[in-house]
Protein backbone atom coordinates (compact mmCIF):
# COMPACT_ATOMS: atom_id res chain seq x y z
CA UNK A 1 0.00 0.00 0.00
CA UNK A 2 2.80 2.42 0.82
CA UNK A 3 4.26 2.26 -2.69
CA UNK A 4 1.04 3.78 -4.10
CA UNK A 5 1.17 6.79 -1.77
CA UNK A 6 3.75 8.48 -4.00
CA UNK A 7 1.43 8.27 -7.04
CA UNK A 8 -1.47 9.66 -5.03
CA UNK A 9 0.73 12.48 -3.72
CA UNK A 10 1.79 13.49 -7.24
CA UNK A 11 -1.88 13.50 -8.34
CA UNK A 12 -2.83 15.83 -5.49
CA UNK A 13 0.10 18.14 -6.29
CA UNK A 14 -0.88 18.17 -9.98
CA UNK A 15 -4.50 19.09 -9.16
CA UNK A 16 -3.39 21.88 -6.83
CA UNK A 17 -0.95 23.14 -9.46
CA UNK A 18 -3.62 23.12 -12.18
CA UNK A 19 -5.99 25.04 -9.96
CA UNK A 20 -3.29 27.60 -9.16
CA UNK A 21 -2.56 28.14 -12.87
CA UNK A 22 -6.23 28.60 -13.67
CA UNK A 23 -6.73 31.09 -10.84
CA UNK A 24 -3.61 32.99 -11.91
CA UNK A 25 -5.16 33.58 -15.36
CA UNK A 26 -8.61 34.49 -13.98
CA UNK A 27 -10.49 31.45 -15.29
CA UNK A 28 -14.08 31.17 -14.08
CA UNK A 29 -14.34 28.99 -11.02
CA UNK A 30 -16.99 26.77 -12.62
CA UNK A 31 -14.85 26.11 -15.69
CA UNK A 32 -11.82 25.39 -13.52
CA UNK A 33 -13.73 22.86 -11.44
CA UNK A 34 -15.18 21.19 -14.52
CA UNK A 35 -11.80 20.98 -16.29
CA UNK A 36 -10.02 19.58 -13.25
CA UNK A 37 -12.77 17.06 -12.57
CA UNK A 38 -12.97 15.83 -16.16
CA UNK A 39 -9.18 15.65 -16.53
CA UNK A 40 -8.77 13.92 -13.17
CA UNK A 41 -11.41 11.25 -13.90
CA UNK A 42 -10.08 10.55 -17.38
CA UNK A 43 -6.49 10.46 -16.15
CA UNK A 44 -7.30 8.12 -13.28
CA UNK A 45 -9.03 5.69 -15.67
CA UNK A 46 -6.07 5.80 -18.05
CA UNK A 47 -3.66 5.41 -15.13
CA UNK A 48 -5.46 2.31 -13.90
CA UNK A 49 -5.26 0.77 -17.36
CA UNK A 50 -1.57 1.63 -17.59
CA UNK A 51 -0.95 0.28 -14.10
CA UNK A 52 -2.58 -3.04 -14.95
CA UNK A 53 -0.47 -3.34 -18.11
CA UNK A 54 2.71 -2.54 -16.18
CA UNK A 55 1.74 -5.10 -13.56
CA UNK A 56 1.35 -7.75 -16.24
CA UNK A 57 4.71 -6.82 -17.77
CA UNK A 58 6.66 -6.60 -14.48
CA UNK A 59 8.80 -9.62 -15.38
CA UNK A 60 9.67 -8.33 -18.85
CA UNK A 61 12.97 -6.54 -19.66
CA UNK A 62 13.50 -3.01 -18.38
CA UNK A 63 13.23 -1.56 -21.92
CA UNK A 64 9.70 -2.94 -22.33
CA UNK A 65 8.66 -1.61 -18.93
CA UNK A 66 10.05 1.90 -19.55
CA UNK A 67 8.31 2.06 -22.93
CA UNK A 68 5.08 0.94 -21.30
CA UNK A 69 5.46 3.57 -18.58
CA UNK A 70 6.07 6.28 -21.20
CA UNK A 71 3.05 5.18 -23.26
CA UNK A 72 0.93 5.12 -20.11
CA UNK A 73 1.98 8.68 -19.26
CA UNK A 74 1.20 9.87 -22.78
CA UNK A 75 -2.13 8.04 -22.67
CA UNK A 76 -3.00 9.72 -19.39
CA UNK A 77 -2.14 13.16 -20.76
CA UNK A 78 -3.94 12.57 -24.06
CA UNK A 79 -7.04 11.19 -22.37
CA UNK A 80 -7.27 14.14 -20.01
CA UNK A 81 -6.66 16.74 -22.72
CA UNK A 82 -9.03 15.24 -25.30
CA UNK A 83 -11.80 14.64 -22.77
CA UNK A 84 -11.50 18.20 -21.50
CA UNK A 85 -11.39 19.57 -25.05
CA UNK A 86 -14.54 17.72 -26.12
CA UNK A 87 -16.33 18.73 -22.95
CA UNK A 88 -15.49 22.39 -23.52
CA UNK A 89 -16.51 22.20 -27.21
CA UNK A 90 -13.06 23.07 -28.60
CA UNK A 91 -13.02 23.34 -32.40
CA UNK A 92 -11.78 20.50 -34.60
CA UNK A 93 -8.84 22.65 -35.68
CA UNK A 94 -7.70 23.17 -32.08
CA UNK A 95 -8.18 19.48 -31.36
CA UNK A 96 -5.98 18.54 -34.33
CA UNK A 97 -3.34 20.95 -33.07
CA UNK A 98 -3.43 19.22 -29.69
CA UNK A 99 -3.01 15.80 -31.34
CA UNK A 100 -0.02 17.04 -33.35
CA UNK A 101 1.64 18.31 -30.17
CA UNK A 102 0.86 15.08 -28.34
CA UNK A 103 2.26 13.01 -31.24
CA UNK A 104 5.58 14.87 -31.15
CA UNK A 105 5.69 14.65 -27.35
CA UNK A 106 4.97 10.93 -27.60
CA UNK A 107 7.95 10.40 -29.90
CA UNK A 108 10.25 12.26 -27.53
CA UNK A 109 8.92 10.38 -24.50
CA UNK A 110 9.29 6.99 -26.19
CA UNK A 111 12.84 7.82 -27.27
CA UNK A 112 13.79 8.83 -23.76
CA UNK A 113 12.10 5.73 -22.33
CA UNK A 114 13.92 3.52 -24.85
CA UNK A 115 17.29 5.00 -23.87
CA UNK A 116 16.52 4.71 -20.15
CA UNK A 117 15.45 1.10 -20.54
CA UNK A 118 18.58 0.35 -22.56
CA UNK A 119 20.78 1.91 -19.84
CA UNK A 120 19.01 -0.01 -17.09
CA UNK A 121 19.32 -3.26 -19.02
CA UNK A 122 23.02 -2.69 -19.76
CA UNK A 123 23.68 -1.82 -16.12
CA UNK A 124 21.83 -4.92 -14.92
CA UNK A 125 23.88 -7.11 -17.30
CA UNK A 126 27.12 -5.52 -16.04
CA UNK A 127 26.17 -6.16 -12.43
CA UNK A 128 25.13 -9.72 -13.29
CA UNK A 129 28.40 -10.39 -15.14
CA UNK A 130 30.34 -9.02 -12.19
CA UNK A 131 28.36 -11.13 -9.72
CA UNK A 132 29.20 -14.27 -11.73
CA UNK A 133 32.93 -13.50 -11.47
CA UNK A 134 32.88 -13.21 -7.67
CA UNK A 135 32.82 -16.96 -7.02
CA UNK A 136 34.80 -19.21 -9.34
CA UNK A 137 34.04 -22.80 -10.29
CA UNK A 138 36.34 -23.96 -7.50
CA UNK A 139 34.41 -21.95 -4.91
CA UNK A 140 37.18 -19.38 -4.53
CA UNK A 141 36.01 -15.81 -4.00
CA UNK A 142 37.75 -13.17 -6.12
CA UNK A 143 37.58 -9.60 -4.82
CA UNK A 144 37.74 -7.58 -8.03
CA UNK A 145 37.10 -3.85 -8.27
CA UNK A 146 33.48 -2.77 -8.77
CA UNK A 147 32.62 -2.24 -12.47
CA UNK A 148 31.66 1.11 -13.95
CA UNK A 149 27.94 0.45 -14.15
CA UNK A 150 25.80 2.12 -16.82
CA UNK A 151 22.35 3.18 -15.70
CA UNK A 152 20.73 4.47 -12.52
CA UNK A 153 22.71 5.15 -9.39
CA UNK A 154 21.01 2.24 -7.63
CA UNK A 155 22.77 -0.20 -9.97
CA UNK A 156 26.12 1.49 -9.33
CA UNK A 157 25.46 1.26 -5.59
CA UNK A 158 24.54 -2.42 -6.02
CA UNK A 159 27.82 -3.04 -7.85
CA UNK A 160 29.76 -1.32 -5.06
CA UNK A 161 27.91 -3.40 -2.44
CA UNK A 162 28.76 -6.58 -4.34
CA UNK A 163 32.40 -5.54 -4.51
CA UNK A 164 32.44 -4.87 -0.78
CA UNK A 165 30.74 -8.20 -0.08
CA UNK A 166 33.27 -10.02 -2.27
CA UNK A 167 36.14 -8.39 -0.38
CA UNK A 168 34.65 -9.48 2.92
CA UNK A 169 34.05 -12.99 1.59
CA UNK A 170 37.61 -13.25 0.28
CA UNK A 171 38.99 -12.09 3.61
CA UNK A 172 36.74 -14.56 5.40
CA UNK A 173 37.93 -17.37 3.14
CA UNK A 174 41.54 -16.36 3.74
CA UNK A 175 41.00 -16.47 7.50
CA UNK A 176 39.20 -19.79 7.20
CA UNK A 177 42.05 -21.31 5.18
CA UNK A 178 44.59 -19.99 7.68
CA UNK A 179 42.57 -21.39 10.59
CA UNK A 180 42.21 -24.74 8.85
CA UNK A 181 45.96 -24.90 8.19
CA UNK A 182 46.61 -23.91 11.80
CA UNK A 183 44.15 -26.55 13.02
CA UNK A 184 45.82 -29.30 10.99
CA UNK A 185 49.24 -28.16 12.20
CA UNK A 186 48.05 -28.05 15.80
CA UNK A 187 46.55 -31.56 15.58
CA UNK A 188 49.78 -32.91 14.11
CA UNK A 189 51.78 -31.13 16.80
CA UNK A 190 49.55 -32.35 19.64
CA UNK A 191 49.67 -35.93 18.41
CA UNK A 192 53.49 -35.76 18.36
CA UNK A 193 54.26 -33.75 21.48
CA UNK A 194 51.75 -35.54 23.67
CA UNK A 195 52.59 -39.00 22.36
CA UNK A 196 56.31 -38.74 23.19
CA UNK A 197 56.06 -38.09 26.95
CA UNK A 198 53.13 -40.49 27.25
CA UNK A 199 55.18 -43.22 25.60
CA UNK A 200 58.09 -42.51 27.97
CA UNK A 201 55.81 -42.60 31.03
CA UNK A 202 54.21 -45.85 29.86
CA UNK A 203 57.53 -47.56 29.18
CA UNK A 204 59.01 -46.52 32.52
CA UNK A 205 55.94 -47.50 34.54
CA UNK A 206 55.86 -50.91 32.83
CA UNK A 207 59.54 -51.36 33.58
CA UNK A 208 58.92 -50.50 37.24
CA UNK A 209 55.85 -52.76 37.45
CA UNK A 210 57.71 -55.70 35.90
CA UNK A 211 60.76 -55.18 38.15
CA UNK A 212 62.96 -54.75 35.08
CA UNK A 213 64.88 -52.15 37.09
CA UNK A 214 65.44 -52.61 40.80
CA UNK A 215 68.49 -50.57 41.79
CA UNK A 216 67.65 -47.44 43.76
CA UNK A 217 69.48 -45.01 41.45
CA UNK A 218 67.64 -46.19 38.34
CA UNK A 219 64.28 -46.28 40.11
CA UNK A 220 64.78 -42.71 41.34
CA UNK A 221 65.80 -41.63 37.84
CA UNK A 222 62.69 -43.25 36.37
CA UNK A 223 60.45 -41.60 38.97
CA UNK A 224 62.09 -38.25 38.30
CA UNK A 225 61.60 -38.63 34.54
CA UNK A 226 57.97 -39.65 34.97
CA UNK A 227 57.35 -36.59 37.15
CA UNK A 228 59.13 -34.33 34.63
CA UNK A 229 57.07 -35.67 31.72
CA UNK A 230 53.86 -35.40 33.73
CA UNK A 231 54.65 -31.76 34.52
CA UNK A 232 55.38 -31.17 30.84
CA UNK A 233 52.03 -32.67 29.88
CA UNK A 234 50.30 -30.51 32.49
CA UNK A 235 51.99 -27.40 31.10
CA UNK A 236 50.95 -28.33 27.56
CA UNK A 237 47.34 -28.85 28.60
CA UNK A 238 47.35 -25.53 30.48
CA UNK A 239 48.74 -23.78 27.39
CA UNK A 240 46.09 -25.36 25.18
CA UNK A 241 43.38 -24.27 27.59
CA UNK A 242 44.72 -20.71 27.71
CA UNK A 243 44.97 -20.57 23.92
CA UNK A 244 41.43 -21.86 23.52
CA UNK A 245 40.18 -19.11 25.86
CA UNK A 246 41.98 -16.49 23.78
CA UNK A 247 40.80 -17.77 20.39
CA UNK A 248 37.22 -18.40 21.51
CA UNK A 249 36.81 -14.91 22.95
CA UNK A 250 36.00 -16.19 26.45
CA UNK A 251 39.11 -14.64 28.01
CA UNK A 252 38.03 -12.09 30.61
CA UNK A 253 40.67 -9.64 31.72
CA UNK A 254 40.83 -7.84 35.03
CA UNK A 255 42.04 -4.26 35.25
CA UNK A 256 44.62 -2.74 37.55
CA UNK A 257 47.40 -0.20 37.19
CA UNK A 258 50.85 -1.67 37.52
CA UNK A 259 54.34 -0.26 37.29
CA UNK A 260 56.35 -1.71 34.43
CA UNK A 261 59.54 -1.72 36.48
CA UNK A 262 57.95 -3.82 39.22
CA UNK A 263 56.38 -6.23 36.71
CA UNK A 264 59.67 -6.76 34.88
CA UNK A 265 61.55 -7.18 38.16
CA UNK A 266 59.19 -10.00 39.16
CA UNK A 267 59.55 -11.68 35.76
CA UNK A 268 63.35 -11.43 35.81
CA UNK A 269 63.46 -12.81 39.35
CA UNK A 270 61.43 -15.81 38.27
CA UNK A 271 63.62 -16.40 35.21
CA UNK A 272 66.89 -15.87 37.06
CA UNK A 273 67.34 -19.49 38.12
CA UNK A 274 66.73 -20.83 34.61
CA UNK A 275 69.17 -18.32 33.13
CA UNK A 276 71.81 -19.14 35.74
CA UNK A 277 71.56 -22.88 35.10
CA UNK A 278 72.04 -22.32 31.37
CA UNK A 279 74.75 -19.73 31.83
CA UNK A 280 72.81 -16.86 30.26
CA UNK A 281 73.07 -13.34 31.61
CA UNK A 282 70.05 -11.12 32.24
CA UNK A 283 70.37 -7.36 31.77
CA UNK A 284 67.58 -5.03 32.90
CA UNK A 285 67.16 -1.54 31.51
CA UNK A 286 63.99 0.11 32.79
CA UNK A 287 63.51 3.80 32.09
CA UNK A 288 60.64 5.98 33.26
CA UNK A 289 57.46 4.54 31.79
CA UNK A 290 53.81 5.35 32.41
CA UNK A 291 51.81 2.89 34.49
CA UNK A 292 49.79 0.49 32.38
CA UNK A 293 46.25 -0.56 33.18
CA UNK A 294 46.26 -4.30 32.53
CA UNK A 295 45.35 -7.64 33.96
CA UNK A 296 48.53 -8.26 35.95
CA UNK A 297 48.45 -12.06 35.75
CA UNK A 298 47.95 -12.25 31.97
CA UNK A 299 50.38 -9.42 31.20
CA UNK A 300 53.12 -10.94 33.37
CA UNK A 301 52.55 -14.33 31.75
CA UNK A 302 53.04 -12.77 28.31
CA UNK A 303 56.31 -11.15 29.41
CA UNK A 304 57.43 -14.38 31.13
CA UNK A 305 56.91 -16.26 27.87
CA UNK A 306 59.08 -13.78 25.98
CA UNK A 307 61.89 -13.93 28.54
CA UNK A 308 61.72 -17.73 28.74
CA UNK A 309 61.81 -17.95 24.94
CA UNK A 310 64.85 -15.64 24.83
CA UNK A 311 66.74 -17.67 27.47
CA UNK A 312 66.03 -20.98 25.73
CA UNK A 313 67.36 -19.76 22.38
CA UNK A 314 70.38 -17.86 23.70
CA UNK A 315 73.53 -20.01 23.89
CA UNK A 316 75.49 -20.29 27.16
CA UNK A 317 77.57 -17.18 27.74
CA UNK A 318 75.05 -15.01 25.91
CA UNK A 319 72.91 -12.23 27.28
CA UNK A 320 69.17 -11.51 27.32
CA UNK A 321 68.43 -7.79 27.41
CA UNK A 322 65.10 -6.63 28.85
CA UNK A 323 64.13 -2.98 28.60
CA UNK A 324 61.10 -0.79 29.27
CA UNK A 325 60.48 2.80 28.23
CA UNK A 326 57.83 5.28 27.17
CA UNK A 327 57.53 6.15 23.48
CA UNK A 328 54.91 8.46 21.97
CA UNK A 329 52.53 7.99 24.87
CA UNK A 330 52.78 4.20 24.87
CA UNK A 331 54.57 1.81 27.18
CA UNK A 332 57.18 -0.28 25.38
CA UNK A 333 58.77 -3.51 26.62
CA UNK A 334 61.63 -5.03 24.61
CA UNK A 335 63.21 -8.47 25.05
CA UNK A 336 66.37 -9.05 23.04
CA UNK A 337 68.32 -12.31 22.77
CA UNK A 338 71.44 -13.64 21.07
CA UNK A 339 69.87 -16.55 19.21
CA UNK A 340 71.67 -15.71 15.99
CA UNK A 341 68.57 -14.35 14.29
CA UNK A 342 65.44 -15.83 12.74
CA UNK A 343 65.31 -16.62 9.00
CA UNK A 344 63.46 -13.85 7.18
CA UNK A 345 60.97 -16.37 5.77
CA UNK A 346 60.06 -17.48 9.31
CA UNK A 347 59.57 -14.01 10.84
CA UNK A 348 55.88 -13.67 9.81
CA UNK A 349 55.13 -17.09 11.38
CA UNK A 350 56.91 -16.70 14.70
CA UNK A 351 53.63 -16.11 16.57
CA UNK A 352 51.75 -18.94 14.80
CA UNK A 353 50.49 -21.82 16.90
CA UNK A 354 53.03 -24.65 17.28
CA UNK A 355 55.56 -22.98 14.99
CA UNK A 356 59.16 -23.69 15.96
CA UNK A 357 61.16 -22.57 12.95
CA UNK A 358 64.20 -24.36 11.59
CA UNK A 359 65.47 -27.77 12.72
CA UNK A 360 68.14 -26.31 14.99
CA UNK A 361 65.54 -24.36 16.97
CA UNK A 362 63.21 -27.38 17.06
CA UNK A 363 65.86 -29.57 18.61
CA UNK A 364 66.65 -26.93 21.19
CA UNK A 365 63.02 -26.10 21.96
CA UNK A 366 61.59 -28.10 24.85
CA UNK A 367 58.48 -25.94 24.94
CA UNK A 368 55.18 -26.71 23.35
CA UNK A 369 55.36 -24.12 20.61
CA UNK A 370 52.43 -22.21 22.12
CA UNK A 371 54.19 -19.61 24.26
CA UNK A 372 54.55 -16.91 21.61
CA UNK A 373 51.03 -17.52 20.27
CA UNK A 374 49.68 -17.08 23.81
CA UNK A 375 51.79 -13.94 24.26
CA UNK A 376 50.37 -12.36 21.13
CA UNK A 377 46.81 -13.24 22.14
CA UNK A 378 47.23 -11.80 25.64
CA UNK A 379 48.88 -8.59 24.43
CA UNK A 380 46.28 -7.99 21.74
CA UNK A 381 43.57 -8.59 24.36
CA UNK A 382 45.08 -5.59 26.17
CA UNK A 383 44.72 -3.45 23.01
CA UNK A 384 48.47 -3.70 22.43
CA UNK A 385 50.68 -5.36 19.85
CA UNK A 386 53.83 -7.47 19.85
CA UNK A 387 56.36 -7.65 17.01
CA UNK A 388 59.69 -9.32 16.32
CA UNK A 389 62.70 -8.16 14.31
CA UNK A 390 66.22 -9.39 13.77
CA UNK A 391 69.02 -7.37 15.35
CA UNK A 392 72.75 -7.87 15.40
CA UNK A 393 73.46 -11.30 16.90
CA UNK A 394 69.85 -12.22 17.58
CA UNK A 395 66.33 -10.87 17.58
CA UNK A 396 64.19 -8.51 19.63
CA UNK A 397 60.54 -8.87 20.63
CA UNK A 398 58.78 -5.57 21.25
CA UNK A 399 55.52 -5.12 23.16
CA UNK A 400 53.60 -1.84 22.91
CA UNK A 401 50.75 -1.01 25.23
CA UNK A 402 48.64 2.14 25.55
CA UNK A 403 49.15 4.14 28.71
CA UNK A 404 45.68 3.07 29.83
CA UNK A 405 43.19 0.45 28.70
CA UNK A 406 40.49 1.69 26.32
Amino acid sequence: MRRYLGSALFLVIAIIGAGAIAIAFDFPAGDVAALIGIAAVASVVASLIGGVVLRLLRTRPARVQTLTAALSSVLVAATGVVTAALAMFISLHDLVVLFIVLTVATGVALGAAWQLGDDIGAGARQVGDYARTIVGDDGHVSAEAAPDVTGPGELSALGAELADASRRLEESQRRERALEASRRELIAWVSHDLRAPLATIRAMTEALDDDVVDDDATVKRYHSQIRTDAERLTALVDDLFELSRINSGTLRLGSEKIDLGDALADSLAGAGATAEVKGVGLVEDVAAAPPVEVSAREFCRAVDNLIDNAIRHTPPGGTVHVRAAAEDGTAVVGVGDQCGGIPAADLPRVFDIAFRGDEARQRDDRGGGLGLAITRGLIEAHDGDVTVANVEGGCRFTVRLPGGRR
